[in-house]
């Protein structure tokens, strides 16, 4: 995101910098100026807000083994609908981690989902 973001600013530059040398007058300059760092703001603030979205999304919202439906285990990353059944089939669970005691998931597929799981009896 963050290089999208740069490689927009060195475009305005560059434009900015391409219509100096085309030989307008100040005011059509500066206008077309204005606009492109008008553009630039807008796309800044469309991505940070992207970002922060992403991240509140994921951080927010916790499954839990024990009762989440299977649409609700599929939203989870690397998660498939056969594993989602199979964590079904598994219940119920003491602690998340026993996904990968009992062969559910491997070590490496935990890791990518271990933040958004929980456990309640």
């Amino acid at each position: 995101m963050q290089n999208r973001v740069l490689r927009l600013g060195l475009l305005t530059f560059a434009i900015a910098g391409w219509m100096a040398c085309t030989h307008q007058n100040p005011d059509q300059l500066r206008e077309k100026t204005a606009d492109a760092t008008s553009i630039l703001k807008r796309d800044t603030k469309a991505v940070a807000e992207g970002v922060k979205e992403g991240l509140t999304r994921d951080s927010r919202k916790s499954v839990d083994l024990n009762k989440a439906s299977k649409d609700e285990l599929s939203s989870l990353p690397g998660i498939t609908t056969a594993k989602a059944n199979r964590i079904i089939a598994e219940r119920p669970y003491a602690a998340p981690h026993q996904l990968v005691t009992r062969h559910v998931l491997s070590e490496d597929e935990y890791a990518q989902l271990q933040n958004r799981v929980t456990v309640t009896r």
